[in-house]
């Protein structure tokens, strides 16, 4: 048994958005290779969960400020 790594991981170059479920302080996040792309897992997920666009990934940091797309009810 090792110890765990502390270090965080590294974020490949992307679009990226969090799905959670609603009311929860995490999710997961899920990688789009294109913004058209990325906006369509978007409407996918949006039906059921709550969804943070969290942008484009250039080396392993965010270009623009999360917005948060809440569930349709």
């Amino acid at each position: 048994m090792g110890r765990p790594p502390t270090r965080p991981k590294k974020l490949k170059d992307g679009y990226y958005i969090e799905v959670r479920n609603t009311g929860a302080t995490s999710g997961i996040k899920i990688r789009r290779d294109t913004e058209d792309e990325m906006m369509l897992a978007v409407k996918d997920y949006e039906k059921s969960k709550e969804v943070v666009i969290l942008g484009e990934s250039v080396n392993g940091k965010f270009i623009n400020d999360p917005k948060v797309v809440k569930k349709k009810s």
